[in-house]
């Protein structure tokens, strides 16, 4: 059954294509501030609406993303005709972020959330020594890579593809666990893990190895340890168009060369 749309909002990012749409919807529809919509129309790339995604965390707003940007895997096609309605037929996809928690050399904590992936990275030329905890029970007592992260399903077609990590369907209640270029264990490729997991990660060799963590656009440097756990109560929502839904686009990325 087609949702009410009542009141729009109109959000864009700082590229000149996405600000110029914004110009021409607000000439064609009406619209609130961003605090006062229930509908936030992000316009930009996938980077713009991930951000808009957390920013609206827990709100109960919907972010429907039409792209004027790059690549655009998370947004609708761009089009100025019949925008309500397309809103009002659009899937619902409710996302719940991942939970990073981060300990640095300076003994400083912190929290971010992530609703793509979170990773860790070499910090200089010297690979990172990783040593891996999943449940409270040790796997890899040491991992020497170029850096670790943990997707999420609405993740894992971005960098965790590029990272030859599988892609999962959006529905799936699982996460993937994939290496940077990793060297030893050689052949470790990764690993799928239950989406209620609790994954530590403790970096060896700080001082003469040092790695920052990124959630997201949100990045901590030269942790020591790094806790992660689905939010327990966080939820962002995203609109697709049911004809290009995002399950459809997850699950036709496994079928392109």
């Amino acid at each position: 059954m087609p949702r009410t749309v009542n009141s729009i909002a109109f959000v864009a990012s700082n590229a000149e294509e996405a600000q110029a749409a914004r110009e021409e919807l607000t000439a064609l529809y009406d619209h609130v501030a961003p605090v006062e919509a229930e509908v936030i129309v992000a316009l930009g790339g996938d980077g713009f609406v991930l951000q808009t995604l957390h920013s609206t965390m827990n709100t109960g707003k919907l972010v429907y993303g039409m792209n004027r940007g790059s690549v655009g895997f998370l947004m609708n096609r761009y089009s100025t005709e019949n925008l309500t309605s397309r809103i009002a037929d659009a899937v619902e996809n409710s996302i719940r972020p991942l939970k990073m928690q981060t300990l640095d050399a300076d003994g400083n904590s912190a929290i971010a959330y992530a609703i793509n992936e979170v990773s860790l990275f070499r910090q200089s030329y010297q690979a990172a020594k990783l040593r891996v905890v999943i449940d409270g029970r040790e796997r890899l007592p040491e991992l020497i890579c170029d850096g670790l992260l943990l997707s999420t399903p609405a993740g894992s077609t971005a960098y965790n593809c590029s990272a030859h990590g599988p892609i999962l369907p959006l529905e799936a209640p699982l996460l993937a666990l994939t290496p940077v270029s990793a060297y030893r264990p050689r052949r470790w490729r990764g690993a799928l893990l239950p989406e209620k997991v609790k994954v530590e990660i403790f970096v060896l060799e700080p001082v003469k190895r040092p790695v920052n963590a990124v959630a997201d656009n949100s990045e901590i440097k030269s942790v020591i340890e790094v806790t992660i756990t689905q939010s327990a109560g966080r939820t962002a929502k995203l609109l697709s168009d049911p004809d290009h839904s995002w399950s459809d686009r997850i699950l036709a990325e496994q079928f392109l060369d």
